[in-house]
């Protein structure tokens, strides 16, 4: 069975917004380290109503957990990519899971950054 594209512009779209959905619910349920940082991304969340933080620390604090969250996924997906084409040990395979594995290391770096901003002060 051959695969048809949906080229009308509405059902297309609400067909890729299930599809992404679908494919963060699977994420979330599936991946232990981004169910560890969805929590902590919840925690931060109602630090921010706790701490009634303001609007644009609200703007960025959202940014942050966005990041860490969105560039996990692609994480995820270089992984599951490369275990699919070589799935034994392979050097130049695990340089590319290296890398994107730091870009993690970034987006979660600059969300701690973020919090340390936004609430040491609330602590002080």
């Amino acid at each position: 069975m051959e695969f048809q594209k949906d080229n009308t512009f509405f059902t297309g779209r609400f067909k890729s917004m299930g599809f992404a959905l679908k494919g963060a619910i699977k994420l979330v349920t599936t991946e232990h380290s981004v169910m560890v940082q969805t929590f902590i991304g919840i925690l931060m969340t109602l630090a921010g109503f706790y701490f009634h933080i303001s609007h644009e620390e609200w703007l960025i604090q959202t940014l942050a957990i966005g990041l860490v969250l969105g560039v996990e996924g692609l994480n995820t997906a270089v992984e599951k990519v490369a275990d699919f084409i070589h799935p034994e040990f392979h050097e130049k395979i695990g340089f590319i899971k290296d890398i994107a594995a730091g870009a993690v290391f970034f987006a979660a770096m600059t969300a701690i950054a973020v919090g340390l901003i936004i609430y040491v002060p609330k602590f002080l």
